[in-house]
């Protein structure tokens, strides 16, 4: 059985230099966990069928990687909304129902879950103010990713000093969708076209998230930056909702991207 000591988060350079030495980040891997079968390696999904036991375990390492108690590993229960919430001292472990969260308090650490969707994570060194974002399409076209700057700013952060990093997440090589799904994106904006290309089936396109979500981070004025790592493709690293529908498997695991203000 591994331990929490094998846990190899990917980090960006770039947004911890920008970020500083008061904030660590890491977009965990499948690499470190106690799970099994398919759920095989990290997986912090408690929305999954995997076993309690071990997703509590899963969870409990990644705290413990920012020298947190489990208890301050805030996540929620994502829904694909534009809704961000405020976590503070207070945070007592519940879940609510929204896709991202904020915070200028020490010691918490924010997490979101992802499989193919965009992990995003914020900060603002200078306000000691960050944030984590769960980013599907849905999340992405609604709103989710401003709704987080919102918040921050709302915690003493400026977007003009706020730097974003996209985790790892499902590439457009990856990411075949229907008329229906491009016809929704541009009535929204026909600009939004340059994020589609023609698949192999008639009527049928390959969707550019990253783009999306990169363009939508700076629209709203902040620093951005594309990890570009493919959840799909580097199946030893990472779970993949839309890999694990094409193989028709009964379920999928969860991996976990998080951020945390150090305590002094």
């Amino acid at each position: 059985m591994q331990d929490d000591a094998s846990l190899s988060p990917v980090q960006s350079p770039l947004f911890g230099a920008e970020a500083g030495p008061e904030i660590a980040h890491g977009y965990f891997t499948r690499r470190g966990g106690v799970s099994e079968g398919i759920y095989r390696g990290l997986n912090v999904g408690l929305g999954s069928n995997d076993d309690r036991e071990r997703v509590g375990e899963n969870r409990a390492r990644v705290a413990r990687w920012f020298n947190a108690e489990p208890r301050r590993l805030a996540t929620v229960h994502q829904i694909h909304s534009p809704d961000a919430i405020v976590v503070d001292g207070n945070y007592d472990g519940a879940r609510p129902d929204a896709d991202a969260l904020v915070t200028a308090t020490p010691g918490i650490v924010l997490g979101v879950l992802s499989a193919d969707c965009g992990p995003v994570l914020f900060a603002d060194p200078q306000a000691r103010v960050i944030g984590a974002a769960h980013a599907g399409w849905k999340g992405a076209l609604g709103g989710v990713l401003e709704s987080t700057i919102d918040a921050m700013v709302s915690l003493g952060a400026r977007r003009e000093r706020i730097v974003a990093c996209l985790g790892p997440s499902i590439s457009r090589q990856h990411y075949e969708v229907g008329p229906e799904f491009v016809e929704r994106f541009l009535a929204a904006d026909d600009s939004y076209a340059s994020f589609f290309s023609p698949s192999g089936r008639n009527g049928h396109a390959m969707f550019d998230l990253p783009g999306l979500t990169v363009r939508r981070l700076k629209g709203a004025g902040v620093a951005a930056e594309n990890l570009d790592i493919c959840t799909y493709a580097d199946e030893d690293r990472f779970f993949s909702y839309r890999r694990t529908t094409h193989r028709q498997e009964a379920d999928y695991g969860r991996q976990i991207s998080a951020i945390c203000i150090r305590e002094a």
